[in-house]
């Protein structure tokens, strides 16, 4: 989707009592949807790589479009936090959409809880985690098989841990006073800090610059496979902390 400002300004024209009500003036919100569409463009090809077979670029970039609509409704005129809560809205609309659209199949669920198991179950048995030549063999898939149900299983993984996330940052940003925001941001980031170099670096990548997995990948010199392992790794250790917080 491209846009254009003849899109823009029907999207404002239909926003305009919420962009009064925030405080600005349709062409206000219009000036900031520009300033903030490269944005959108970003997290809709981030996404795209995991989630292409059910929705195309251009509708995740109409519906993340949406989500920062609204999130400039509700935090009003965009200032230097503004870009951290945008981009949790826009990613927030668009998970929204694909879980509205049942994007997993049954068959894929399956096929991504066979997987758990099995890299369980040999990661208890060799006392660490596996390599990706050794769980290829326990499992029995061809190595493109394995790597798409990695990127399956960590998909489900990213939809979870967003809503995690997500609902602390709004916290953080609705909190009554500054002493709690300060709280929240602070739990935060001692969870990031509880992560290993690596792991911190996959999520800095995937949740700051809105990276694919390939491109992760090429920067860090690994697999699309192994940084998937990397992202579930520090997903599980952040969920599991922030729900402690």
């Amino acid at each position: 989707m491209a846009y254009s400002a003849d899109y823009l300004d029907t999207a404002a024209g239909d926003y305009g009592d919420a962009a009064a009500g925030a405080g600005m003036s349709p062409r206000e919100e219009q000036q900031h949807l520009l300033a903030y569409a490269p944005l959108v463009k970003r997290i809709a090809r981030q996404l795209n790589s995991q989630a292409s077979s059910v929705m195309s670029r251009e509708d995740m970039e109409q519906i993340g479009l949406m989500g920062l609509l609204e999130a400039l409704r509700r935090y009003g005129t965009p200032d230097t936090g503004f870009g951290s809560y945008a981009s949790l809205r826009v990613r927030g609309a668009i998970l929204d959409e694909l879980r509205r659209q049942d994007w997993r199949p049954r068959a894929v669920r399956q096929d991504s809880h066979k997987l758990r198991d099995g890299l369980r179950a040999l990661t208890r048995r060799l006392g660490r985690e596996p390599s990706e030549k050794e769980a290829i063999e326990q499992l029995g898939v061809d190595p493109e098989d394995y790597r798409q149900l990695l990127l399956d299983e960590s998909a489900e993984e990213m939809l979870s841990f967003d809503e995690v996330l997500q609902e602390a940052t709004e916290h953080a940003h609705s909190a009554p006073g500054p002493e709690d925001a300060y709280l929240v941001r602070r739990s935060l980031e001692q969870v990031l800090a509880g992560l290993n170099e690596k792991e911190q670096r996959v999520i800095q990548m995937i949740y700051e610059f809105e990276l694919s997995y390939k491109e992760i990948a090429a920067v860090l010199d690994l697999s699309d496979a192994r940084v998937c392992q990397l992202n579930k790794s520090a997903l599980a250790k952040m969920k599991a902390a922030l729900q402690r917080a």
